[in-house]
């Protein structure tokens, strides 16, 4: 029986408009051998949500440049647990501020990246992380 692929949902929540960061993470998770789905620009954590249930996602990045990371992380989280989609694992990346990762991670996020982040670092997080499968 072959794996499964994780499935992982790139989205750009609120107002920014910057997505390079975003594109270049899709593709290195798509290179390591992952189904990745990119949601665009300036997606509604509702919009987000949905797409993740759509799409039987494993995994939510949202990349955030415009500092409203405590604003939409805990709302996507929130309508994630709402669907019933209490597996899905969530990373934000961006610009976010030392004092604000503890505060994301206790909200239930599995990983901050900050700029220069490798993207390796990212695939082998994912990865370890859970596996496909393992999950009931």
């Amino acid at each position: 029986m072959s794996e499964q692929k994780i499935r992982v949902l790139i989205a750009k929540p609120g107002l920014d408009g910057h997505d390079r960061g975003a594109k270049v993470v899709a593709r290195a998770l798509r290179d390591a051998g992952m189904e990745v789905i990119y949601t665009g620009l300036r997606q509604t954590p509702e919009m987000i949500a949905e797409a993740a249930l759509q799409e039987d996602v494993q995994v939510v990045g949202l990349s955030i440049l415009s500092g409203a990371h405590l604003a939409l992380v805990p709302r996507v989280i929130e309508l994630l647990r709402a669907n019933g989609q209490t597996e899905v694992q969530v990373f934000v990346g961006g610009i976010i501020p030392e004092e604000d990762v503890p505060v994301l991670l206790q909200m239930g996020v599995r990983a901050v990246y900050g700029p220069g982040t490798p993207t390796s670092q990212v695939v082998a997080d994912i990865r370890s992380g859970f596996r496909v499968g393992a999950l009931a």
